[in-house]
């Protein structure tokens, strides 16, 4: 079996963490780098109830999008559910370890992910970075160094035609498999360039604008900045957080899989979007 410190490389390698903000809380947060793993979680968001779901499957690692400790943490106790949920973790000997923004930003991470889902083509990042040595894409069953996979915050690609908003909201709300999305925007107004950026990332606003983009992906955003993209004349389309981020989470269990075959690796069944919306 291999030994944390080999999947501790492995996800650094996917992910670079010299791509993740500086604000950020990535790598590995809690474990033992010489403890053997046979059985890995993966899952958007570290919440008591896939605490439990791991501890119960006899998990030795999780790998969660969303890091935990975010904020600076003085003290671990019962006290606090996140307390008591980092008890229940140490005492079971699982190592969490948090990618975060490196994945959001990496040659095969959630963006380009997301990006390449919706079928765009020449597919550059919105904030481009220069690829440190060592930076890696997924190819098939392998992660190789990549000298043309674009690696920085965010992507923005064209459509294959282009397509009214009213479309293209179709378009996202059958990728992502969710049946209501948000928009700002006139319905028949073109869309042909798109930029993307997953989770909450309205910020992404003037960089969207600088690359002539017709429409910013994203998965939400605060009402100031939808009055912002309005008055901007930018269409802006609002899948949810969750909607943008879960799918990749998935799919990296396949990627750990493929990478280590005799580990058994899967995302949380537990998990789920904790918003919820009314039909009625």
């Amino acid at each position: 079996m291999p030994r944390l410190l080999e999947m501790v490389e492995f996800l650094k390698s996917f992910a670079p963490l010299d791509l993740a903000e500086d604000w950020d809380n990535v790598g590995l947060l809690v474990g033992n780098l010489e403890n053997e793993v046979s059985r890995v979680m993966t899952c958007l968001t570290l919440s008591p109830d896939v605490a439990a779901e791991a501890i119960e499957q006899d998990v030795q690692l999780i790998v969660t999008h969303h890091p935990i400790m975010f904020r600076g943490l003085q003290r671990v106790t019962s006290e606090t559910s996140e307390g008591r949920m980092l008890l229940d973790l140490m005492a079971a000997r699982i190592a969490v370890y948090s990618p975060h923004t490196a994945f959001d930003s990496a040659s095969a991470g959630i963006n380009r992910q997301l990006a390449e889902s919706l079928g765009l083509t020449d597919i550059d990042a919105l904030r481009p970075v220069a690829p440190a040595e060592g930076h890696a894409i997924e190819d098939g069953l392998r992660v190789v160094p990549s000298a043309h996979s674009p690696v920085g915050s965010g992507r923005f690609g064209e459509l294959p035609h282009p397509m009214s908003l009213a479309l293209f909201n179709d378009r996202v709300k059958t990728t992502l498999k969710i049946p209501y999305l948000q928009y700002v925007g006139d319905e028949t107004q073109r869309v042909h360039r798109v930029a993307i950026a997953c989770g909450s990332a309205a910020e992404f606003l003037p960089d969207a604008q600088r690359n002539h983009c017709d429409v910013l992906l994203t998965g939400e955003a605060r009402f100031h900045a939808c009055l912002e993209a309005r008055t901007s004349g930018i269409a802006m389309v609002l899948a949810g957080h969750y909607a943008t981020e879960r799918p990749a989470v998935e799919h990296l269990a396949d990627v750990i899989s493929q990478q280590f075959a005799e580990v058994n690796c899967c995302a949380s069944e537990t998990e789920r979007d904790p918003v919820q919306w009314s039909v009625s």
